[in-house]
């Protein structure tokens, strides 16, 4: 049996990250960990383009449109959505995990999505430093796994 190893060498790579400008703080955390591990991986600051938009819902054209213009080896979408008093959190949480995976199934560019969906300011806070690290760590792995497949 064959069997694709795991492969986390970001050396050479080409990152495309789409961030949520709304709950800047918790995206920004979110962005700041997912850079580092880029970098700790051997993705080079030249590799990496950032493209901001208004919110989570906006990420899946950003990606859209990364993802068509071939110039990038992974994708990575960072957000949060964080619940507040009406039903609008549903939607934005649902429709954006849906087209993000809509735009990595019709692209065929891997994305790793670090859209944090929480019930309260302190669950993000808390988690946005490992998904952002975790986010770098599977669109690199799933780049390779995509090259050693092809």
């Amino acid at each position: 049996m064959k069997e694709i190893e795991i492969n986390l060498n970001g050396k050479g790579m080409r990152i495309g990250i789409v961030q949520s400008r709304f709950n800047t703080p918790v995206c920004e955390g979110l962005l700041g960990a997912c850079r580092a591990k880029l970098e700790e991986q051997g993705v080079a600051e030249d590799d990496v383009t950032l493209v901001t938009v208004p919110g989570a819902l906006e990420i899946p054209l950003a990606l859209q449109l990364l993802a068509a213009s071939g110039k990038y080896d992974a994708l990575i979408a960072l957000g949060a959505v964080i619940r507040g008093d009406t039903y609008h959190f549903e939607v934005v949480s649902n429709e954006s995990a849906r087209c993000v995976s809509d735009v990595q199934l019709g692209k065929g560019v891997p994305i790793a999505n670090a859209i944090l969906t929480t019930d309260t300011d302190a669950q993000a806070e808390a988690r946005m430093r490992v998904k952002g690290e975790e986010a770098a760590l599977v669109a690199i792995e799933m780049a390779n796994m995509k090259k050693a497949l092809a």
